[in-house]
């Protein structure tokens, strides 16, 4: 595993050094982190268009930001994978996240998202990374508490229509060896692992479709995210270390009552502040094998942001596990002998 890695979305400000790729890269870098995971919407960071079509332009790119002291961890599209797929309930939402001249066209605003993601993984590539972040979008999340009942097929149908338009996409990740992590995320279609599992299928068990692991969702639906880990972790390829609590009431519970990020039971907390039991996260990942990054996501309805990017280095540091070469009782052990072996067990 490495790190730690901090994401930068929840952290670029009008105001230095939140303000520039530079500066807040060696801002990243005094408080100890190692990488940073840049959100490509953000064109203070990054030209993602012209990062697919230049390697000069990326080779420069990660010298700047390796002259800060960080490398570049990931690419994330998040905002640009939701516009892939978007019911027309959630058009006007939404429209915010595709530039202006595309807003009010569903149709053209999708083209654009594909494309987006066709460049996110050329960009990658140049940028010699393996990994990328996105959501998957939705196109039935209105359905997920069905009243009226869904009508029959209409789950497979959503599935088929989800696939047919991310199978392009992944197939210009494989061309250029990067792996998609749809982070699993209530309000995208891809939301656990049933569906994560429906989509895989959908896609032909495309080698690409992967996971963005971040256990904060899985609190707020109350689900085993250890176990998530035992059955997925084949597809894990991307991890965001980040917190929540869920602490239902006679009021309210999982749906939230309408309420502030505040007041409601399942909150998002800064990194080590909330229930998610990341010591046993860090064993299970490093049992499986993880070698991607360990990258903190700060979303909290009460800590300040910097004191939680402060608090979190060290803290992922802390749980990272150096993985160990030799069994502990080796000691005790003795070279490879046949004839010893067949005496102990009888033959």
């Amino acid at each position: 595993m490495q790190g730690p890695a901090i994401f930068l979305a929840q952290f670029m400000g009008d105001s230095a050094p939140f303000n520039s790729l530079e500066s807040i890269c060696r801002w990243a870098a005094s408080l100890g982190y190692v990488g940073v995971q840049i959100p490509t919407w953000d064109a203070r960071l990054i030209d993602l268009e012209k990062a697919a079509s230049s390697k000069a332009y990326c080779d420069d790119l990660r010298g700047r930001v390796e002259a800060c002291g960080v490398k570049i961890t990931e690419l994330s599209t998040h905002l640009q994978g939701q516009l892939v797929a978007v019911h027309p309930a959630y058009d006007l939402m939404f429209d915010s996240f595709a530039p202006e001249h595309l807003r009010g066209n569903p149709k053209a605003r999708t083209e654009w998202a594909i494309q987006t993601l066709k460049y996110a993984a050329k960009a990658s590539q140049h940028l010699g990374l393996n990994a990328h972040a996105t959501f998957s979008g939705a196109l039935i999340w209105h359905t997920v508490y069905p009243w009226p009942q869904r009508p029959q097929g209409l789950v497979e149908a959503g599935f088929k229509e989800l696939a047919a338009r991310w199978k392009p996409i992944l197939d210009v990740f494989d061309e250029c060896g990067v792996d998609v992590c749809y982070e699993i995320h209530p309000g995208e279609d891809l939301h656990d692992g049933a569906t994560f599992e429906r989509f895989l299928a959908a896609t032909g068990n495309h080698p690409r479709c992967n996971i963005l692991y971040d256990p904060s969702h899985f609190v707020l639906q109350q689900l085993d995210y250890l176990q998530y880990i035992d059955l997925y972790h084949e597809r894990i390829k991307m991890f965001h270390v980040k917190d929540a609590e869920f602490n239902p009431t006679g009021r309210s519970g999982v749906y939230g009552g309408f309420q502030d990020w505040v007041d409601r039971p399942g909150r998002f907390r800064s990194t080590g502040d909330g229930q998610v039991d990341f010591k046993s996260i860090f064993s299970k990942l490093a049992q499986y094998g993880y070698k991607g990054w360990a990258v903190l996501e700060w979303e909290c309805c009460i800590k300040d942001a910097e004191q939680g990017a402060r608090e979190g280095a060290p803290y992922i540091a802390n749980q990272m596990i150096k993985v160990t070469e030799r069994a502990f009782d080796d000691f005790a052990g003795g070279a490879v002998d046949e004839t010893l072996l067949r005496k102990i067990i009888g033959i």
